[in-house]
This record gives structure tokens, sequence and C-alpha cells, in this order.
């Protein structure tokens, strides 16, 4: 057997040298993104989208001085910890009351604890209320309350300890296996470690379809606008405009954004003025059901524009169809669930 070779999971310390230079990931515990943190982003952009990633982080590229992107992004509070950075992987419900809270205090934790540091970049936590980050099959979530592992529900509580305490556990069990379901008995292994037992077989829903976007109306009354980014990337023109609406955004797994807290009114003119610049409001748009790996627009090994295929495969897809366009053989950036591959080549995949 090859030996496994090295997490290669980027990060901001640790960037990945693609073929229009440095890309870095900002890892967004939650999705949570303040406005001014917005704009810091769209600034390191330069002239190059903002990348959204299935696990709601952020990526730029084209980055040539990584020293003062960095400094930036510490300055912001966008890198928080030097030997953590590339382990802070926690997505949350978008739509869930008090998950943001509960997902920084995640982070905190997580960061506080020196051992977690070894985690892979894979290793995923999810707070799920509602069945739709569960969809990723998150190594330690919180899902019914209770803690489930690589999907599978167990007798244990479902709080910021118990994930933490279940990745140490993982830590402690693997050799070099980058998640959960990797392990052998994975998920009975680390429930024992941590004194409960597995209760129930696996069970990893679908993703939403068409993921959350349109208008939200919140039980305190004011309302959160979820807007579809075509095929992840925004543009920092149009990121800025994000921005200056000044209320709490949240980058969803499914490459949308939430802007909270608006009233009805702010809310309209937000959709009246966003719209124009290509952000989705509308849930049945074709392009919600459709991404794409950057194919040669920033990847020394793709064969193809993938993005511009996508572009063009949006305009003909079946109602209830999911699509992944790549432009080689890896399929990078696949989401959760069912969805039909196409290569550039022409060539269906599987």
């Amino acid at each position: 057997m090859q030996p496994k070779q090295p997490d290669a999971c980027p990060g901001v310390l640790r960037p990945h040298a693609a073929a229009d230079g440095a890309l870095v990931r900002v890892r967004l515990p939650g999705g949570a993104l303040e406005p001014a943190q917005l704009d810091v982003l769209a600034d390191l952009a330069g002239g190059e989208p903002l990348e959204f990633t299935s696990r709601g982080n952020v990526q730029l590229r084209g980055i040539a001085d990584l020293e003062a992107t960095r400094a930036r992004l510490a300055a912001a509070g966008l890198l928080p910890s030097e030997t953590h950075e590339r382990v802070r992987n926690i997505v949350a419900s978008p739509l869930a009351d008090g998950l943001r809270e509960v997902a920084a205090r995640l982070d905190e934790g997580l960061r506080a604890r020196a051992g977690l540091a070894e985690l892979p970049g894979r290793f995923l936590f999810a707070l799920d209320d509602g069945g739709d980050v569960a969809a990723l099959a998150a190594d330690a979530e919180v899902r019914s309350a209770s803690l489930h592992l690589d999907g599978h529900p167990t007798d244990l509580p479902g709080t910021v300890d118990a994930l933490l305490d279940a990745a140490q556990a993982f830590l402690d069990v693997r050799s070099d296996e980058w998640r959960v379901r990797e392990l052998s008995d994975g998920a009975e292994r680390i429930a024992a470690a941590l004194g409960g037992a597995v209760t129930g077989p696996r069970d990893v829903p679908a993703p939403p379809v068409p993921p959350p976007v349109g208008w939200f109306d919140r039980p305190d009354g004011s309302v959160t606008l979820g807007m579809g980014v075509p095929l992840g990337r925004l543009d920092p023109h149009t990121a800025r405009f994000v921005a200056a609406v000044e209320h709490p955004i949240t980058v969803t797994p499914w490459r949308t954004l939430h802007v909270h807290g608006l009233d009805e009114g702010a809310a309209e003119t937000v959709a009246r003025v966003l719209a124009p610049m290509g952000l989705i409001f509308d849930a049945a748009a074709p392009l919600l059901r459709v991404s794409a790996c950057v194919g040669d627009h920033g990847c020394a090994r793709a064969q193809g524009d993938s993005l511009t295929r996508a572009a063009e495969i949006a305009g003909g897809i079946a109602d209830d169809e999911r699509v992944h366009v790549v432009a080689c053989d890896r399929g990078c950036g696949a989401p959760s669930g069912e969805h039909r591959r196409v290569v550039v080549s022409g060539e269906p995949g599987e």
C-alpha cells in the first residue's frame, strides 16, 4: 500500500501554490463574517473574485505579498491563531438562532486546546439545527441535542465540550487518517472512548436543494436575506456593496451569503441594489444548482474552462438536477449529496 500523501489543505500560513499564484484559505467558523472583515477581504482580493468553499470559508487567489496579507487578516480578526488556523473548520445552520454564538465558543475552545492543533485540515465540526449542514457528514456534529460522529447518532450530549473531546479522541486513535469515516469502526471507537455508544445507523440527509436564498422572516421581527453567488465567486466590487449594508453576514456551505438583522425596508433596498449585480434571490434560479472548480482560470492541471462551461450548462439544466463541472479527474470543489459530474472535455462522470 502506498503511504498516504500529507494533508495539503491550504490556509493563510500555508498557502497553495496555484497556477495563478499563492492561494490562501481563510477559515470562518460558522461562516460568520462582519462587514468590515468583508471589506478587508475585498481589498486583499485585488481584481480577483472571492471564492466561497463548500465549508463556508473564503479563498483569495493570486496573492503576491503573503506577509502583508497575513498582517491585514490578523488585524481584522480573521487569523486569531497561528497554531490552529487550518483546523478551525466549523459549519453551522445559517438560519438557526444562537448558533453563530455557539460556533464562536467552539472556535475559542478549539484554539484553547493546544493538542487539537494536530487535527488534520479536513476534520470538520458541525452545528446542525434542521438537517441542512448535517448533509456534510461532519466528523463531530451536534444534531438533535446529541453528539453525532460521521453521521452516527450517539448517547453523548451535544455540547461544545463533547465536540472537542471527540476531536481529541480521534487524535488519540488515528494513525494517518484524516476523517472519522476513514477509521475502522471510527464512530464506535470514539464514542466508547468518551464513555458512550453509537445508538443508530449512519444518517446523512441530502443537502437542501435549492439552498436557502430569498427573504426569511425571523422570530425577532427582523429579516435575513439569502443571496446566491454565481459559481461561488464574488467580485470585490459587489462584495463592498454587501459590506456597505453594515449588518452581520454568513457565508454558507452552499456558497451563498446571508445578511442578517434587516428591517423590511432595508431588505427591499438591499435586494433591489444587489440583484442587478448578479446576486441571486430567486430560489428557482438554475445557477444555484451548478458548481465548478476554478479550471484553467487558476489551476495548472486543468484541461479547460470549467467556469464558462458551468454557466452554459445552467441554461439547460433540469429542474431537479444538480451539476458539478470539473476540468480534470480530481473533481475538486464537489458539493455534498447526489449530483452529476461533467468534465470539460465533454465526458460525463459519476
